[in-house]
Protein backbone atom coordinates (compact mmCIF):
# COMPACT_ATOMS: atom_id res chain seq x y z
CA UNK A 1 0.00 0.00 0.00
CA UNK A 2 1.11 3.56 -0.88
CA UNK A 3 0.44 6.40 1.91
CA UNK A 4 1.27 10.05 0.25
CA UNK A 5 -0.24 11.36 3.19
CA UNK A 6 -0.08 10.37 7.23
CA UNK A 7 -2.46 10.41 10.06
CA UNK A 8 -4.65 8.25 12.25
CA UNK A 9 -8.15 9.26 10.06
CA UNK A 10 -9.21 10.83 7.74
CA UNK A 11 -12.91 11.87 7.42
CA UNK A 12 -12.72 11.17 3.01
CA UNK A 13 -10.82 8.44 1.88
CA UNK A 14 -9.50 8.45 -2.20
CA UNK A 15 -8.41 4.84 -3.25
CA UNK A 16 -7.95 3.30 -6.09
CA UNK A 17 -6.60 -0.22 -7.44
CA UNK A 18 -3.13 0.06 -9.69
CA UNK A 19 -2.46 -2.79 -11.93
CA UNK A 20 1.03 -2.19 -10.59
CA UNK A 21 3.14 -0.71 -7.73
CA UNK A 22 5.05 1.53 -10.52
CA UNK A 23 1.97 3.00 -11.64
CA UNK A 24 1.02 5.99 -10.16
CA UNK A 25 -2.81 7.45 -10.05
CA UNK A 26 -3.02 10.63 -11.73
CA UNK A 27 -7.04 11.27 -11.08
CA UNK A 28 -6.89 10.58 -7.78
CA UNK A 29 -4.08 13.14 -7.40
CA UNK A 30 -6.33 15.94 -9.29
CA UNK A 31 -9.35 15.12 -6.86
CA UNK A 32 -7.07 15.73 -4.00
CA UNK A 33 -5.37 18.87 -5.74
CA UNK A 34 -9.42 20.90 -5.87
CA UNK A 35 -10.68 19.27 -2.95
CA UNK A 36 -10.53 22.84 -1.59
CA UNK A 37 -10.74 24.77 -4.51
CA UNK A 38 -14.32 23.36 -5.28
CA UNK A 39 -15.29 21.67 -2.29
CA UNK A 40 -14.74 24.48 0.45
CA UNK A 41 -11.87 25.74 2.81
CA UNK A 42 -10.33 22.61 5.14
CA UNK A 43 -12.11 19.81 3.02
CA UNK A 44 -8.68 18.86 1.46
CA UNK A 45 -7.09 18.55 5.29
CA UNK A 46 -10.02 15.95 6.04
CA UNK A 47 -8.87 14.09 2.81
CA UNK A 48 -5.82 10.83 3.05
CA UNK A 49 -5.08 9.26 -0.13
CA UNK A 50 -4.54 5.29 -0.04
CA UNK A 51 -3.42 3.62 -3.61
CA UNK A 52 -3.27 -0.55 -3.63
CA UNK A 53 -2.84 -3.21 -6.19
CA UNK A 54 -4.93 -5.00 -7.83
CA UNK A 55 -2.86 -8.51 -6.32
CA UNK A 56 -3.56 -7.25 -2.91
CA UNK A 57 -6.69 -9.19 -1.18
CA UNK A 58 -9.68 -7.34 -0.75
CA UNK A 59 -10.06 -8.14 3.20
CA UNK A 60 -6.55 -6.60 3.57
CA UNK A 61 -7.68 -3.44 1.53
CA UNK A 62 -10.78 -3.00 3.13
CA UNK A 63 -8.96 -3.67 6.29
CA UNK A 64 -6.57 -0.50 5.49
CA UNK A 65 -9.48 1.72 4.16
CA UNK A 66 -11.94 0.89 7.86
CA UNK A 67 -8.68 1.82 10.08
CA UNK A 68 -9.00 5.62 8.54
CA UNK A 69 -12.10 5.67 9.79
CA UNK A 70 -13.70 7.14 7.15
CA UNK A 71 -17.19 8.72 5.94
CA UNK A 72 -16.81 8.86 2.39
CA UNK A 73 -14.69 6.40 0.41
CA UNK A 74 -14.26 7.31 -3.16
CA UNK A 75 -12.64 4.85 -5.52
CA UNK A 76 -11.35 5.01 -8.99
CA UNK A 77 -12.70 2.25 -11.19
CA UNK A 78 -11.12 1.43 -14.25
CA UNK A 79 -11.12 -1.57 -17.00
CA UNK A 80 -8.81 -3.71 -14.80
CA UNK A 81 -9.63 -3.34 -11.45
CA UNK A 82 -13.63 -3.59 -11.90
CA UNK A 83 -13.29 -6.68 -10.92
CA UNK A 84 -11.41 -6.62 -7.72
CA UNK A 85 -12.97 -2.92 -6.82
CA UNK A 86 -16.69 -4.54 -6.84
CA UNK A 87 -15.33 -7.00 -4.18
CA UNK A 88 -14.05 -4.44 -2.20
CA UNK A 89 -17.30 -2.43 -2.50
CA UNK A 90 -19.32 -5.28 -1.47
CA UNK A 91 -16.94 -5.84 1.63
CA UNK A 92 -17.70 -2.42 2.44
CA UNK A 93 -21.00 -2.28 2.53
CA UNK A 94 -21.54 -5.46 4.47
CA UNK A 95 -18.80 -4.16 6.98
CA UNK A 96 -19.86 -0.48 7.44
CA UNK A 97 -22.86 0.25 5.13
CA UNK A 98 -23.28 3.76 6.86
CA UNK A 99 -19.83 4.77 4.97
CA UNK A 100 -20.22 6.16 1.76
CA UNK A 101 -19.02 4.75 -0.86
CA UNK A 102 -18.57 7.32 -4.38
CA UNK A 103 -17.27 5.60 -7.66
CA UNK A 104 -15.72 7.66 -10.83
CA UNK A 105 -13.47 6.40 -13.28
CA UNK A 106 -13.80 5.73 -17.32
CA UNK A 107 -15.20 2.44 -16.25
CA UNK A 108 -18.61 3.50 -14.60
CA UNK A 109 -19.16 6.50 -16.88
CA UNK A 110 -21.31 4.43 -19.00
CA UNK A 111 -23.67 1.55 -18.82
CA UNK A 112 -24.28 2.27 -15.15
CA UNK A 113 -27.45 0.68 -14.82
CA UNK A 114 -25.89 -2.78 -15.99
CA UNK A 115 -22.90 -3.35 -13.36
CA UNK A 116 -23.09 -4.62 -10.20
CA UNK A 117 -20.51 -2.33 -8.50
CA UNK A 118 -22.47 0.58 -9.56
CA UNK A 119 -25.99 -1.07 -7.42
CA UNK A 120 -23.72 -1.38 -4.45
CA UNK A 121 -22.33 2.01 -3.98
CA UNK A 122 -23.89 5.00 -2.74
CA UNK A 123 -23.05 7.18 -5.56
CA UNK A 124 -21.66 7.28 -9.45
CA UNK A 125 -20.09 10.26 -10.43
CA UNK A 126 -19.95 10.01 -14.56
CA UNK A 127 -17.08 11.69 -16.89
CA UNK A 128 -15.42 14.84 -15.10
CA UNK A 129 -14.67 14.31 -11.27
CA UNK A 130 -12.42 17.21 -10.96
CA UNK A 131 -14.99 19.66 -9.52
CA UNK A 132 -17.93 17.12 -8.98
CA UNK A 133 -16.44 14.92 -6.73
CA UNK A 134 -15.08 17.61 -3.82
CA UNK A 135 -18.87 19.42 -4.24
CA UNK A 136 -20.16 16.02 -3.19
CA UNK A 137 -17.98 15.08 -0.97
CA UNK A 138 -19.06 18.58 0.96
CA UNK A 139 -22.62 17.89 0.49
CA UNK A 140 -22.10 14.14 2.02
CA UNK A 141 -20.27 15.67 5.45
CA UNK A 142 -22.16 18.89 5.84
CA UNK A 143 -25.58 18.46 3.88
CA UNK A 144 -27.75 18.81 2.46
CA UNK A 145 -27.50 15.32 1.52
CA UNK A 146 -27.60 14.63 -2.72
CA UNK A 147 -31.10 13.38 -3.89
CA UNK A 148 -29.00 11.42 -6.74
CA UNK A 149 -27.34 8.42 -7.20
CA UNK A 150 -25.84 8.81 -10.27
CA UNK A 151 -24.06 12.39 -11.06
CA UNK A 152 -22.79 13.70 -14.23
CA UNK A 153 -19.79 15.29 -14.04
CA UNK A 154 -19.29 19.04 -14.19
CA UNK A 155 -16.81 19.63 -16.92
CA UNK A 156 -14.96 23.26 -16.03
CA UNK A 157 -12.40 25.43 -17.86
CA UNK A 158 -9.27 23.97 -17.07
CA UNK A 159 -7.67 26.86 -15.92
CA UNK A 160 -9.99 26.57 -13.18
CA UNK A 161 -8.60 23.18 -11.79
CA UNK A 162 -5.82 22.84 -9.53
CA UNK A 163 -3.21 20.93 -11.01
CA UNK A 164 -2.09 17.54 -9.61
CA UNK A 165 1.42 17.46 -9.39
CA UNK A 166 2.41 18.71 -5.66
CA UNK A 167 0.66 15.37 -4.72
CA UNK A 168 3.12 13.20 -5.83
CA UNK A 169 5.50 12.41 -2.92
CA UNK A 170 9.18 11.52 -2.77
CA UNK A 171 8.55 7.95 -3.08
CA UNK A 172 6.46 8.75 -6.14
CA UNK A 173 9.60 10.89 -8.05
CA UNK A 174 12.24 8.15 -7.01
CA UNK A 175 10.22 4.99 -7.84
CA UNK A 176 7.78 5.07 -9.84
CA UNK A 177 5.99 6.31 -13.32
CA UNK A 178 4.45 10.05 -13.25
CA UNK A 179 1.52 10.70 -15.46
CA UNK A 180 1.15 14.33 -16.35
CA UNK A 181 -0.60 15.51 -19.39
CA UNK A 182 -0.31 18.87 -21.17
CA UNK A 183 -4.10 18.50 -22.59
CA UNK A 184 -7.06 16.43 -22.26
CA UNK A 185 -9.55 14.99 -25.00
CA UNK A 186 -9.38 14.27 -28.81
CA UNK A 187 -10.31 15.77 -32.03
CA UNK A 188 -10.10 12.07 -33.49
CA UNK A 189 -12.99 10.28 -33.92
CA UNK A 190 -12.00 6.44 -33.70
CA UNK A 191 -14.70 4.26 -32.75
CA UNK A 192 -13.16 1.58 -30.18
CA UNK A 193 -11.50 4.71 -28.02
CA UNK A 194 -13.30 6.57 -25.37
CA UNK A 195 -12.59 9.92 -26.75
CA UNK A 196 -14.21 9.77 -29.39
CA UNK A 197 -16.32 10.97 -27.53
CA UNK A 198 -14.73 14.03 -26.62
CA UNK A 199 -15.34 16.96 -29.53
CA UNK A 200 -11.96 18.29 -29.25
CA UNK A 201 -9.00 18.06 -27.54
CA UNK A 202 -8.08 21.37 -24.65
CA UNK A 203 -4.64 22.22 -24.07
CA UNK A 204 -3.84 23.51 -20.45
CA UNK A 205 -2.28 26.92 -20.11
CA UNK A 206 1.32 26.32 -21.16
CA UNK A 207 3.80 28.73 -18.64
CA UNK A 208 1.43 27.27 -15.63
CA UNK A 209 2.04 23.43 -17.20
CA UNK A 210 6.03 24.00 -17.77
CA UNK A 211 6.42 25.65 -14.33
CA UNK A 212 5.10 22.57 -12.28
CA UNK A 213 6.96 20.71 -14.68
CA UNK A 214 10.01 22.29 -13.57
CA UNK A 215 9.08 22.18 -10.01
CA UNK A 216 8.78 18.41 -10.40
CA UNK A 217 12.21 18.21 -12.27
CA UNK A 218 13.78 20.03 -9.45
CA UNK A 219 12.21 17.87 -6.62
CA UNK A 220 14.27 14.65 -8.71
CA UNK A 221 11.42 13.20 -11.30
CA UNK A 222 12.77 11.76 -13.87
CA UNK A 223 10.25 9.69 -15.40
CA UNK A 224 7.41 11.60 -16.91
CA UNK A 225 4.51 9.49 -19.39
CA UNK A 226 2.30 12.21 -21.15
CA UNK A 227 -1.00 10.45 -20.96
CA UNK A 228 -2.56 13.62 -23.97
CA UNK A 229 -3.97 11.27 -26.83
CA UNK A 230 -2.45 13.98 -29.75
CA UNK A 231 0.61 15.30 -28.29
CA UNK A 232 1.81 16.45 -31.64
CA UNK A 233 -1.55 17.74 -32.07
CA UNK A 234 -0.01 21.46 -31.44
CA UNK A 235 2.93 21.62 -32.79
CA UNK A 236 3.83 25.09 -30.82
CA UNK A 237 2.99 23.31 -27.40
CA UNK A 238 4.81 19.76 -28.44
CA UNK A 239 8.30 22.47 -29.66
CA UNK A 240 8.23 23.67 -25.93
CA UNK A 241 7.73 20.90 -24.07
CA UNK A 242 10.72 18.72 -26.19
CA UNK A 243 13.02 21.60 -25.89
CA UNK A 244 12.57 21.96 -21.94
CA UNK A 245 13.57 18.34 -21.48
CA UNK A 246 16.12 18.32 -23.73
CA UNK A 247 17.66 21.12 -22.07
CA UNK A 248 17.83 19.35 -18.87
CA UNK A 249 19.75 16.76 -20.64
CA UNK A 250 22.63 18.85 -21.35
CA UNK A 251 25.15 20.93 -19.56
CA UNK A 252 25.74 24.53 -19.38
CA UNK A 253 27.67 25.09 -22.05
CA UNK A 254 24.71 23.21 -24.37
CA UNK A 255 26.83 19.59 -24.51
CA UNK A 256 24.51 16.80 -24.07
CA UNK A 257 25.19 14.73 -21.10
CA UNK A 258 27.47 11.37 -21.40
CA UNK A 259 24.34 9.74 -19.96
CA UNK A 260 21.25 11.58 -19.73
CA UNK A 261 18.57 10.25 -16.63
CA UNK A 262 15.26 11.14 -17.76
CA UNK A 263 13.17 9.30 -19.81
CA UNK A 264 9.85 10.58 -20.96
CA UNK A 265 7.24 9.47 -23.42
CA UNK A 266 4.49 10.89 -25.46
CA UNK A 267 1.61 9.50 -27.84
CA UNK A 268 1.90 10.67 -31.07
CA UNK A 269 -0.30 10.87 -33.96
CA UNK A 270 1.65 8.62 -36.64
CA UNK A 271 1.37 10.84 -39.85
CA UNK A 272 1.87 14.23 -38.65
CA UNK A 273 5.15 14.65 -37.65
CA UNK A 274 6.65 18.22 -39.29
CA UNK A 275 10.13 19.31 -39.99
CA UNK A 276 10.11 21.41 -36.44
CA UNK A 277 9.72 18.38 -34.20
CA UNK A 278 12.16 15.68 -36.43
CA UNK A 279 15.12 18.38 -35.52
CA UNK A 280 14.00 18.12 -31.43
CA UNK A 281 13.49 14.77 -31.79
CA UNK A 282 16.77 13.91 -33.73
CA UNK A 283 18.62 15.56 -30.94
CA UNK A 284 17.35 13.06 -27.85
CA UNK A 285 20.27 10.14 -27.20
CA UNK A 286 19.28 6.55 -26.77
CA UNK A 287 17.26 5.43 -23.99
CA UNK A 288 15.82 8.84 -23.07
CA UNK A 289 12.48 9.22 -25.11
CA UNK A 290 10.01 6.41 -26.51
CA UNK A 291 7.12 7.09 -28.37
CA UNK A 292 3.50 5.12 -28.42
CA UNK A 293 2.42 5.46 -32.34
CA UNK A 294 -1.17 4.22 -32.81
CA UNK A 295 -1.18 2.37 -35.94
CA UNK A 296 -4.39 0.28 -34.79
CA UNK A 297 -4.73 -1.10 -38.54
CA UNK A 298 -3.43 -0.49 -42.16
CA UNK A 299 -6.80 -1.61 -44.12
CA UNK A 300 -8.43 1.48 -45.52
CA UNK A 301 -11.81 0.17 -45.21
CA UNK A 302 -11.20 -0.77 -41.61
CA UNK A 303 -10.02 2.84 -41.11
CA UNK A 304 -12.97 4.45 -42.56
CA UNK A 305 -15.95 2.07 -40.92
CA UNK A 306 -14.50 3.37 -37.41
CA UNK A 307 -13.76 6.60 -38.31
CA UNK A 308 -10.08 6.70 -38.35
CA UNK A 309 -8.62 9.23 -40.10
CA UNK A 310 -5.12 8.08 -41.01
CA UNK A 311 -2.26 9.24 -44.11
CA UNK A 312 -0.82 5.72 -44.29
CA UNK A 313 2.20 6.86 -46.67
CA UNK A 314 2.53 9.52 -44.17
CA UNK A 315 2.44 7.27 -41.35
CA UNK A 316 4.95 5.10 -43.19
CA UNK A 317 7.35 7.39 -43.79
CA UNK A 318 7.06 8.76 -40.28
CA UNK A 319 7.74 5.64 -38.60
CA UNK A 320 10.58 4.86 -41.35
CA UNK A 321 12.23 8.39 -40.31
CA UNK A 322 11.83 7.85 -36.49
CA UNK A 323 13.48 4.14 -36.10
CA UNK A 324 16.20 5.42 -38.44
CA UNK A 325 17.12 8.71 -38.01
CA UNK A 326 16.27 8.94 -34.29
CA UNK A 327 17.20 7.48 -31.10
CA UNK A 328 13.57 7.23 -30.03
CA UNK A 329 12.27 3.65 -28.80
CA UNK A 330 9.28 3.28 -31.07
CA UNK A 331 6.48 1.82 -29.55
CA UNK A 332 3.61 0.80 -32.45
CA UNK A 333 0.22 -0.12 -31.50
CA UNK A 334 -2.34 -2.93 -33.79
CA UNK A 335 -5.63 -3.91 -32.84
CA UNK A 336 -6.85 -7.43 -34.42
CA UNK A 337 -10.86 -8.02 -34.17
CA UNK A 338 -11.97 -4.82 -36.00
CA UNK A 339 -15.24 -4.72 -37.83
CA UNK A 340 -14.66 -6.09 -40.95
CA UNK A 341 -10.72 -6.89 -40.84
CA UNK A 342 -9.87 -10.35 -42.02
CA UNK A 343 -6.96 -12.57 -40.94
CA UNK A 344 -5.54 -11.59 -44.61
CA UNK A 345 -5.90 -7.67 -44.36
CA UNK A 346 -4.35 -7.83 -40.75
CA UNK A 347 -1.82 -10.64 -41.42
CA UNK A 348 -0.66 -7.63 -44.67
CA UNK A 349 -0.70 -4.65 -42.28
CA UNK A 350 1.11 -6.51 -39.71
CA UNK A 351 3.86 -7.35 -41.96
CA UNK A 352 3.99 -3.47 -43.67
CA UNK A 353 4.89 -2.68 -40.08
CA UNK A 354 7.30 -5.27 -39.53
CA UNK A 355 8.88 -4.19 -42.22
CA UNK A 356 9.06 -0.60 -40.91
CA UNK A 357 11.09 -2.51 -37.89
CA UNK A 358 9.62 -0.42 -34.58
CA UNK A 359 11.56 -1.92 -31.53
CA UNK A 360 7.77 -2.96 -30.51
CA UNK A 361 4.91 -4.23 -32.20
CA UNK A 362 1.93 -4.17 -29.29
CA UNK A 363 -0.10 -6.40 -30.93
CA UNK A 364 -3.57 -6.09 -29.19
CA UNK A 365 -6.96 -7.30 -29.21
CA UNK A 366 -10.40 -5.44 -29.63
CA UNK A 367 -12.25 -4.44 -26.60
CA UNK A 368 -15.53 -3.05 -26.12
CA UNK A 369 -15.26 -0.61 -23.64
CA UNK A 370 -18.04 1.10 -22.21
CA UNK A 371 -19.59 3.85 -24.16
CA UNK A 372 -17.39 3.51 -27.23
CA UNK A 373 -19.41 3.68 -30.88
CA UNK A 374 -17.22 0.74 -31.62
CA UNK A 375 -20.95 -1.20 -30.46
CA UNK A 376 -22.73 0.73 -33.58
CA UNK A 377 -21.02 -2.86 -34.86
CA UNK A 378 -22.11 -5.30 -33.32
CA UNK A 379 -25.16 -6.74 -35.57
CA UNK A 380 -23.87 -5.78 -38.99
CA UNK A 381 -20.50 -7.63 -38.17
CA UNK A 382 -21.94 -10.05 -35.42
CA UNK A 383 -19.63 -8.75 -33.02
CA UNK A 384 -19.30 -11.43 -30.12
CA UNK A 385 -17.45 -10.28 -26.52
CA UNK A 386 -16.73 -11.65 -23.69
CA UNK A 387 -19.36 -10.13 -21.15
CA UNK A 388 -16.10 -9.59 -18.28
CA UNK A 389 -13.52 -7.58 -17.81
CA UNK A 390 -11.22 -6.82 -20.57
CA UNK A 391 -14.61 -7.32 -22.57
CA UNK A 392 -12.49 -8.78 -25.22
CA UNK A 393 -13.88 -10.03 -28.49
CA UNK A 394 -14.52 -13.72 -28.92
CA UNK A 395 -15.83 -13.47 -32.51
CA UNK A 396 -17.23 -11.63 -35.47
CA UNK A 397 -18.34 -12.34 -39.01
CA UNK A 398 -14.95 -12.54 -40.73
CA UNK A 399 -13.02 -13.93 -37.58
CA UNK A 400 -14.55 -17.71 -35.76
CA UNK A 401 -13.83 -18.24 -32.04
CA UNK A 402 -11.24 -21.04 -33.00
CA UNK A 403 -9.05 -18.26 -35.03
CA UNK A 404 -9.65 -15.59 -32.86
CA UNK A 405 -8.09 -17.80 -29.99
CA UNK A 406 -5.37 -19.00 -32.46
CA UNK A 407 -4.27 -14.78 -32.64
CA UNK A 408 -4.59 -14.31 -28.82
CA UNK A 409 -2.36 -17.18 -28.61
CA UNK A 410 -0.33 -15.26 -31.18
CA UNK A 411 0.02 -11.64 -29.36
CA UNK A 412 1.13 -13.18 -26.14
CA UNK A 413 3.75 -15.53 -27.66
CA UNK A 414 4.72 -11.94 -29.24
CA UNK A 415 5.00 -10.11 -26.36
CA UNK A 416 6.82 -13.34 -24.86
CA UNK A 417 9.65 -13.49 -27.65
CA UNK A 418 9.55 -10.24 -29.90
CA UNK A 419 8.93 -7.54 -27.44
CA UNK A 420 11.04 -9.00 -24.22
CA UNK A 421 14.00 -7.64 -26.43
CA UNK A 422 15.56 -11.47 -26.04
CA UNK A 423 15.77 -13.18 -29.29
CA UNK A 424 16.77 -10.29 -31.77
CA UNK A 425 18.62 -12.52 -34.01
CA UNK A 426 16.52 -15.85 -33.50
CA UNK A 427 13.92 -13.59 -34.71
CA UNK A 428 15.84 -12.98 -38.02
CA UNK A 429 15.35 -16.19 -38.31
CA UNK A 430 12.15 -17.29 -37.47
CA UNK A 431 10.09 -14.30 -39.32
CA UNK A 432 12.44 -15.11 -42.65
CA UNK A 433 11.84 -15.17 -45.41
CA UNK A 434 8.21 -13.76 -46.68
CA UNK A 435 5.68 -13.60 -44.19
CA UNK A 436 6.37 -12.20 -40.66
CA UNK A 437 3.36 -12.50 -39.74
CA UNK A 438 2.34 -15.93 -41.39
CA UNK A 439 5.86 -17.25 -39.83
CA UNK A 440 4.90 -16.64 -36.06
CA UNK A 441 1.44 -17.54 -36.42
CA UNK A 442 3.05 -21.03 -37.25
CA UNK A 443 5.54 -20.78 -34.70
CA UNK A 444 2.70 -19.75 -32.36
CA UNK A 445 0.28 -22.76 -33.25
CA UNK A 446 3.15 -25.30 -33.17
CA UNK A 447 4.06 -23.95 -29.73
CA UNK A 448 1.09 -24.16 -28.31
CA UNK A 449 0.36 -27.76 -29.58
CA UNK A 450 3.69 -28.41 -28.03
CA UNK A 451 3.12 -26.86 -24.61
CA UNK A 452 -0.40 -26.45 -24.03
CA UNK A 453 1.02 -22.99 -22.10
CA UNK A 454 0.83 -19.43 -22.76
CA UNK A 455 2.74 -18.72 -19.88
CA UNK A 456 5.51 -19.59 -17.00
CA UNK A 457 7.89 -20.25 -19.93
CA UNK A 458 11.60 -19.76 -18.07
CA UNK A 459 13.95 -18.31 -20.38
CA UNK A 460 15.62 -21.78 -20.60
CA UNK A 461 12.87 -23.60 -21.94
CA UNK A 462 11.90 -20.84 -25.01
CA UNK A 463 15.27 -21.29 -26.17
CA UNK A 464 15.25 -24.86 -26.66
CA UNK A 465 11.74 -24.77 -27.67
CA UNK A 466 12.74 -22.40 -30.38
CA UNK A 467 15.90 -24.48 -31.36
CA UNK A 468 13.74 -27.23 -31.90
CA UNK A 469 11.19 -25.61 -34.54
CA UNK A 470 13.74 -23.74 -36.38
CA UNK A 471 15.55 -26.93 -37.13
CA UNK A 472 13.05 -29.80 -36.93
CA UNK A 473 10.07 -27.57 -38.04
CA UNK A 474 11.68 -25.35 -40.82
CA UNK A 475 14.75 -27.28 -41.24
CA UNK A 476 17.09 -25.05 -40.54
CA UNK A 477 20.69 -25.71 -40.15
CA UNK A 478 21.57 -26.58 -36.92
CA UNK A 479 24.84 -24.33 -36.86
CA UNK A 480 23.24 -21.78 -38.21
CA UNK A 481 20.43 -21.68 -35.45
CA UNK A 482 22.72 -21.89 -32.14
CA UNK A 483 25.01 -18.96 -33.22
CA UNK A 484 21.57 -17.24 -33.07
CA UNK A 485 20.70 -18.89 -30.25
CA UNK A 486 23.94 -18.17 -28.27
CA UNK A 487 24.28 -14.91 -29.56
CA UNK A 488 20.70 -13.74 -27.94
CA UNK A 489 21.62 -15.85 -24.85
CA UNK A 490 24.42 -13.70 -23.74
CA UNK A 491 22.86 -10.48 -24.43
CA UNK A 492 19.90 -11.59 -21.92
CA UNK A 493 22.75 -11.64 -18.99
CA UNK A 494 21.01 -15.22 -18.20
CA UNK A 495 23.25 -17.58 -16.26
CA UNK A 496 21.33 -21.07 -16.83
CA UNK A 497 22.47 -23.96 -19.68
CA UNK A 498 19.58 -24.20 -22.12
CA UNK A 499 20.43 -27.92 -23.44
CA UNK A 500 20.88 -26.63 -27.16
CA UNK A 501 23.58 -24.94 -26.30
CA UNK A 502 25.23 -26.38 -23.27
CA UNK A 503 27.87 -27.76 -25.34
CA UNK A 504 28.89 -24.65 -26.35
CA UNK A 505 28.59 -22.37 -23.34
CA UNK A 506 30.88 -25.26 -21.76
CA UNK A 507 33.47 -25.19 -24.63
CA UNK A 508 33.07 -21.45 -24.23
CA UNK A 509 33.69 -21.56 -20.38
CA UNK A 510 36.77 -23.78 -20.45
CA UNK A 511 38.74 -21.51 -23.11
CA UNK A 512 37.95 -18.00 -21.00
CA UNK A 513 41.44 -16.85 -19.97
CA UNK A 514 42.73 -16.76 -16.63
CA UNK A 515 42.36 -12.44 -16.66
CA UNK A 516 41.72 -9.58 -14.83
CA UNK A 517 37.75 -10.20 -16.80
CA UNK A 518 37.05 -13.37 -14.89
CA UNK A 519 38.52 -12.69 -11.44
CA UNK A 520 36.80 -12.39 -8.03
CA UNK A 521 34.94 -8.99 -7.56
CA UNK A 522 35.78 -7.04 -4.64
CA UNK A 523 33.13 -5.73 -2.14
CA UNK A 524 32.59 -2.31 -3.17
CA UNK A 525 32.93 -3.46 -7.14
CA UNK A 526 29.86 -6.17 -6.66
CA UNK A 527 28.19 -3.44 -4.91
CA UNK A 528 28.65 -1.03 -7.72
CA UNK A 529 27.46 -3.43 -10.45
CA UNK A 530 24.25 -4.61 -8.93
CA UNK A 531 23.87 -0.78 -8.32
CA UNK A 532 23.94 -0.42 -12.22
CA UNK A 533 22.25 -4.02 -12.65
CA UNK A 534 19.48 -2.21 -10.56
CA UNK A 535 19.46 1.20 -12.12
CA UNK A 536 18.68 -0.50 -15.22
CA UNK A 537 17.03 -2.67 -14.21
CA UNK A 538 14.52 0.11 -12.76
CA UNK A 539 14.81 1.79 -16.39
CA UNK A 540 13.68 -0.73 -18.09
CA UNK A 541 10.56 -1.51 -15.93
CA UNK A 542 9.72 1.75 -16.38
CA UNK A 543 9.29 2.08 -20.05
CA UNK A 544 7.73 -1.09 -20.01
CA UNK A 545 5.24 0.69 -17.64
CA UNK A 546 5.11 3.68 -19.62
CA UNK A 547 4.09 1.29 -23.06
CA UNK A 548 1.55 -0.73 -21.38
CA UNK A 549 -0.39 1.50 -19.63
Amino acid sequence: MLSPQTGASAAIVLATLNAKYIHASLGLRYLLANMDVHGGPGLKARTQLREFVISQRPTQIVEDLLALSPQVIGLGVYIWNVLETTQVVRLLKILRPDIKVVLGGPEVSFETQEQDICRLADHVITGWGDVSFPKLCRALLDGPQPLMKVIAGEQPALDALALPYQEYNDEDLAKRLLYVEASRGCPFKCEFCLSSLDKTAWAFELDRFMAEMDALYQRGARNFKFVDRTFNLKVDFSVRILTFFLDRMKDAQGHMLSEPDLFVHFEVVPDSLPDRLKELIAQFPAGSLQFEVGIQSFNPEVQQRISRKQDNLKTADNLRWLVKQSHAHVHADLIFGLPGETLQSFAAGFDQLYALAPHEIQFGILKRLRGTPIARHTAEFVMRYDPQTPYTILQNSTVDFFLMQRVKRFARYWEMLANSGRFAASLQLLLAPGSAFGHFLNFSDWLWQTTGKTHEFALEKLVDLLFEHLTSVRALPDDQVLLALLADYRASGARGRPNCLSQLLSAERMALPATGANKPRSERQSRHVNQQNSQHAHRDEIQKAAAAA
